[in-house]
């Protein structure tokens, strides 16, 4: 009998250690913290808008900001300024392959009053959904986007 307590207690240490207390990935492999390029697309099939951007997620939050926002096709909607918020929460993160639900908010600077809304999910470094543009001067449209990870 002593010796089946010595190899359970054994045997729940080896499994306490492959479980691990330990940080063998950073705060940021299971965030949205990164450069991402966005390709979106009509409800047609034809492009609609090309960008890049910096997210930032702040620690324990699932709140997001965006910065260094270029637009990388020509656009009447977003001409400068501007800002972007959103939220990114985590579902899964296997070995840092995270998963999640991803909203994007992007308020025009000028000219003023256009809102782009992306919403979709996460799957490690690419993230996919749909899209709504909502605004004035023919600033609007919907379709799917796909968002990747540089």
């Amino acid at each position: 009998m002593k010796r089946f307590g010595i190899a359970a207690v054994l045997a729940l240490g080896l499994v306490l250690v492959a479980c691990g207390g330990g940080s063998g990935s950073s705060s940021s492999s299971s965030n949205v913290t990164g450069n991402w390029s966005a390709a979106l697309t009509n409800a047609d099939g034809t492009p609609a808008f090309a960008f890049t951007t910096s997210l930032t997620q702040g620690s324990g939050t699932v709140a997001v900001t965006g910065t260094n926002l270029t637009f990388m096709t020509s656009t009447t909607c977003f001409t400068s300024g501007g800002s972007q918020t959103g939220s990114f929460v985590l579902s899964g993160n296997m070995n840092g392959n995270i998963t999640g639900a991803f909203d994007l908010t992007i308020m025009s600077g000028t000219p003023s009053g256009n809102t782009l809304t992306l919403q979709g999910t996460v799957l490690s470094n690419t993230i996919t959904g749909t899209w709504n543009l909502t605004g004035t001067g023919g600033c609007t449209g919907s379709g799917t986007f796909t968002i990747t990870k540089m």
